[in-house]
């Protein structure tokens, strides 16, 4: 589980996060929705370490996230930034092993593992020798996902994952990342812009306005109970959404269910 307690966040001027208490159910995903600069991604940042809160606490499974306990953590969390992070030197397999091979794991085990990924996010074995700019956006993204599961986390953080993608190969993805999710049961923290995209994905949405919880429920609770001004005008401008929902939506098992 991952938990933020009163978490405030300052860049300069800018008041990012303003004394927001969240609570990320284990086994579940989370989707934070809402415009640019709203602190989605700073949650994330929060969580792995990458950024201090100002004030208030972030804890993952009863443990408080700082100074002392991040490299333990970090090997808890699996992290997907935006458009993936692939180092652009190493191929797919020198990617998704490195942290493995930094920790000392012998060979077999990085291989049993890295075969057991390759199944997982359904790539072929053929692309493990190319460099992350012979592979196609979708092909990098599952890369980018087999890399933060390298280590079994048992905290997945995703931010905006798939957010370069085209259309098409966005839909595809988001339905394998359904998948995924359901049969590995882990923890899962993901921002979206997309109404529609954190609905197929997630479990709980949460929308946020300048640095709070605007509304957190279901995606129903979100489309058809808005809760304020704001909500419903940031439904209205992707009311298109529900169309494209509707049918997925009753089709797909939820992951804590």
């Amino acid at each position: 589980m991952l938990r933020y307690e009163a978490v405030t966040k300052r860049f300069g001027p800018v008041l990012a996060l303003d004394a927001i208490t969240l609570e990320c159910a284990s086994g579940r995903t989370t989707a934070l929705l809402g415009p640019s600069g709203c602190g989605k991604s700073t949650l994330l940042r929060l969580a792995v370490g990458l950024v201090r809160p100002d004030a208030g606490l972030i804890k993952v499974d009863g443990g408080t996230v700082g100074a002392a306990s991040l490299e333990g953590l970090r090997r808890r969390i699996g992290y997907v930034i935006q458009e993936g992070g692939l180092f652009p030197h190493l191929d797919v397999h020198g990617n998704v092993t490195l942290l493995a091979r930094h920790l000392g794991w012998d060979r077999a085990r990085i291989g049993a593992r890295y075969g057991e990924l390759l199944e997982l996010v359904k790539l072929p074995a053929l692309v493990s020798r190319r460099l992350p700019d012979e592979l196609s956006g979708g092909q990098r993204q599952r890369v980018s996902l087999m890399r933060a599961l390298m280590l079994d986390p048992e905290l997945l953080l995703l931010d905006e994952p798939l957010g370069a993608l085209d259309p098409m190969i966005r839909h595809e993805l988001q339905h394998d990342l359904k998948e995924l999710f359901a049969r590995l049961r882990r923890t899962v923290v993901l921002v979206t812009h997309d109404i529609a995209e954190a609905g197929v994905l997630g479990d709980e949405l949460v929308l946020l306005r300048a640095g709070r919880i605007e509304q957190q429920g279901s995606l129903e609770e979100l489309l058809d109970r808005p809760t304020s001004a704001f909500a419903r005008e940031f439904v209205a401008s992707q009311r298109g959404a529900r169309e494209l929902l509707d049918a997925p939506l009753r089709a797909l098992p939820r992951t804590g269910g």
